[in-house]
């Protein structure tokens, strides 16, 4: 199987955003197959699942995870052999009403080093009335617990998906999103795997372009919900998480992380 692993520059992005979307990679006809097998409900997998057992070789979650972009990029995330935390179908009945609150999907994790990754595969085509999925662009390393989000209604910059049919978004575990409500007349379907990583998330991905000023710039966004102290926050978390990805202990943006670790421990004489 041929695999398309993320850039240097990708990986980066989703450092800084928490996510990564491949627009319309499934083909017309998988689409087609994925809105039944979601109408008609999945089983659930054991926690801890390899991939293998979860999903039999010609079962439609297997081949949607063999498709070169999908299995590259989840590769690049969490390298070769990730285990099937869980899953989840989706479905918002047309004018149902409803929405979730704002969550991230685990306690408070507080891993600086390692991420579990959501894959959310979209069959069909989302508009805007069909609510889609709401996330908070970089708000995925600032540590929550579940729910502790849901009494915000809408923030500064938030993306609400509209996405053409064989969308699939990879989140980070920690990233706030919830399910908007459908106010189509279209029933809208989703489905949502949790993969943990099995190995050591390091240079998982096509690092030819390690060097690349884009690197840099994307790691350094702000967002608009982020006030002024709150950005450089998230901007040293970034830098953590990038030092382990890469193995690289003296990259820095503006110096925040080299400032704050300096403990030098030679005595003055």
């Amino acid at each position: 199987m041929t695999t398309k692993l993320l850039s240097s520059v990708q990986m980066a992005r989703f450092v800084a955003q928490g996510s990564l979307r491949l627009d319309a990679v499934v083909p017309p006809e998988m689409n087609a197959e994925g809105i039944e097998v979601l109408r008609g409900g999945m089983p659930g997998v054991p926690y801890g699942s390899s991939m293998p057992d979860a999903y039999p070789p010609e079962s439609f979650a297997r081949r949607l995870l063999e498709l070169p972009s999908v299995a590259g990029a989840l590769r690049s995330l969490v390298g070769p052999g990730p285990t099937v935390d869980h899953h989840a179908v989706h479905i918002r009945e047309p004018h149902e009403g409803q929405a979730q609150p704002l969550h991230a999907d685990a306690i408070i994790d507080v891993r600086t080093d390692a991420f579990d990754v959501q894959l959310m595969y979209y069959p069909q085509d989302v508009t805007l009335d069909m609510g889609g999925t709401l996330s908070v662009p970089g708000s995925h390393l600032r540590r929550t617990n579940e729910s502790d989000t849901g009494r915000y209604q809408n923030l500064r910059g938030q993306s609400r998906l509209v996405c053409p049919a064989g969308t699939v978004v990879f989140l980070h575990h920690g990233l706030w999103h919830s399910g908007r409500r459908n106010d189509s007349d279209t029933v809208r379907y989703m489905f949502k795997i949790r993969f943990n990583p099995t190995v050591r998330q390091r240079r998982l991905w096509d690092t030819s372009d390690l060097g690349d000023p884009r690197v840099a710039e994307e790691l350094a966004t702000t967002f608009p919900w982020h006030e002024p102290a709150a950005a450089r926050l998230e901007v040293y978390n970034r830098v953590l998480l990038w030092r382990s990805l890469t193995g690289d202990g003296s990259f820095d943006l503006d110096h925040w992380m080299t400032r704050v670790s300096n403990r030098p421990r030679r005595e003055a004489i």
